[in-house]
């Protein structure tokens, strides 16, 4: 009791005392003891930062130290570390909050550009590519980036020959080879523009380009050449997807597909098997996709009962014939086996039967299949249309009179004819048409030496659509490429590193 007594009377003198005290004194002692107050809160929350400043931790002193030094040698980022950015970078994460080294880095990124600029003058261009990257990340003043690049695209510009890959491609547009080979006017006009995309010569070169590659389109969709009107559209598409005359073309090929596939099953209800087939693989040189069902079951059924029945007439050739039509649509090899069984047994049982005369009737026949023949070589029809060629006339007469002398001759004459026609339809990039020929000049001339370098050519041109439809991601379209390529020559160089890719990308797509 008497203690708190004690400490009431000490409170009140204490105030009568600090009553006493003139006003400016009170206020000053009362600001004095806020200012202690906040210094001591502010020492608690930034003890950390304030220590750093009063007593600076000393690796990051010898960090900046070390990047200082390493600016002035010139190792602006080294992967070791021991470059100044890095040493630099190394000494701010041990203090955040080190202006010094934040200034580093700027003095980095500046020696970065002046190092790109220095490079670029020089003709170092990896050189000025690495440097310009580092000031890039650096931040470095964004118009001395720029004008680095663009002093850099024009060293790629000049160093590339601007000027003579132009001349190059418009004496290869001048010369007509569009496409085919590096060295032709669409490749080399997409090189200049890769270089300089607002080249405006090579954009307008490229157009004529593509102008003169599409301007037989139309005509290959009224003779009904699907295949070459497809290729030249495809073409078109890889060097310029956007370009005018292709909407209206693609439209134009798609109703003429959908025609085509009308006159398949037109065929078919009219028993036509061969004619519908001929249609199906027209398609398929278009695009797989673009083949309706019946291709792949009702019309390969037909050839076979077809085939069958040309067996049961003595009528070889004409299952020959419809097998490599069934083979072409991919049918069933087991059912095709088969047939080829049935026709090896057939021939070695007319080859024991005694040979009648040929009646007089027979030798009209013969004599006017080889005149409706002889109308057709002279209209040019010499292997197409399919059904009503000379060489469809020729085939019948030597089905009734296979050893008739005028038979031999007109079929001899033929010869000439299905080699020119194979290496015109190679030329145009008509592989379908090539085909034909080539089965033509097979019957033709099977022991004829020059067939074996003709397969590989077809072979190596199929191999090149199936090169570029696995690089278009098209992998059933680039399986039939092969498919086609191995049929005709299994040691076609390129053969099995194509397979292999083609294997890779399936795996990949699954």
């Amino acid at each position: 009791m008497n203690r708190l007594a004690t400490l009431q009377r000490r409170r009140d003198a204490w105030r009568a005392q600090w009553a006493t005290l003139p006003q400016g004194w009170r206020s000053g002692i009362l600001a004095v003891c806020a200012g202690l107050l906040l210094a001591l809160v502010v020492a608690v929350l930034f003890r950390q930062r304030i220590g750093d400043w009063l007593w600076p931790d000393p690796r990051a002193a010898d960090l900046r130290a070390q990047a200082t030094a390493a600016l002035a040698a010139g190792r602006l980022s080294v992967a070791d570390g021991s470059g100044a950015r890095e040493l630099y970078e190394a000494a701010l994460a041990l203090q955040p909050d080190q202006v010094e080294a934040r200034e580093g880095l700027s003095r980095v990124a500046l020696a970065a550009l002046a190092q790109a600029e220095m490079h670029a003058r020089s003709g170092r261009e990896v050189q000025a590519r690495i440097a310009l990257r580092l000031a890039r990340d650096l931040d470095a003043p964004k118009a001395g980036i720029d004008a680095i690049e663009v002093a850099l695209r024009a060293d790629d510009a000049a160093q590339a020959g601007i000027g003579a890959l132009l001349a190059e491609a418009e004496a290869a547009h001048a010369a007509g080879r569009l496409q085919d080979g590096v060295d032709a006017a669409l490749p080399l006009y997409q090189r200049v523009l890769a270089l300089q995309p607002r080249n405006q010569r090579a954009a307008e070169g490229r157009e004529d380009a593509l102008s003169d590659l599409l301007q037989p389109v139309p005509g290959l969709l009224a003779r009904g050449d699907l295949a070459g009107a497809a290729s030249r559209v495809q073409v078109a598409e890889r060097f310029d997807a956007g370009h005018v005359e292709l909407p209206e073309l693609r439209a134009g090929l798609a109703q003429a597909v959908q025609r085509r596939s009308a006159r398949i099953r037109q065929s078919l209800q009219r028993g036509q098997h061969a004619s519908a087939a001929e249609a199906c693989v027209a398609l398929r040189e278009v695009a797989v996709s673009t083949t309706p069902d019946e291709c792949d079951t009702a019309v390969v059924d037909g050839l076979l009962r077809d085939a069958q029945a040309a067996t049961a007439d003595f009528r070889f050739d004409e299952t020959m014939r419809l097998l490599a039509l069934v083979e072409r649509l991919d049918g069933d090899p087991v059912r095709v086996q088969a047939a080829r069984r049935h026709l090896q047994d057939a021939r070695a049982g007319a080859a024991q039967l005694p040979r009648p005369a040929a009646s007089q009737r027979v030798k009209a026949q013969v004599r006017d299949l080889l005149a409706q023949a002889e109308a057709a070589r002279n209209r040019g029809d010499w292997l197409s249309p399919p059904g009503d060629s000379a060489w469809d006339r020729l085939r019948e007469a030597r089905a009734l009179a296979p050893g008739d002398p005028a038979v031999q001759r007109a079929l001899q004459a033929m010869l000439p004819a299905a080699r020119d026609c194979n290496a015109t339809a190679l030329r145009d990039n008509d592989l379908g048409r090539a085909q034909v020929c080539l089965d033509a000049w097979r019957q033709l001339a099977p022991a004829d030496a020059a067939l074996t370098a003709a397969q590989r050519r077809l072979a190596e041109r199929w191999l090149a659509i199936g090169e570029e439809r696995l690089g278009a991601g098209e992998l059933e379209a680039t399986m039939r490429a092969l498919a086609r390529a191995r049929a005709l020559d299994a040691a076609t160089p390129g053969l099995q590193a194509l397979q292999e890719r083609l294997e890779r990308a399936r795996a990949a797509a699954h």
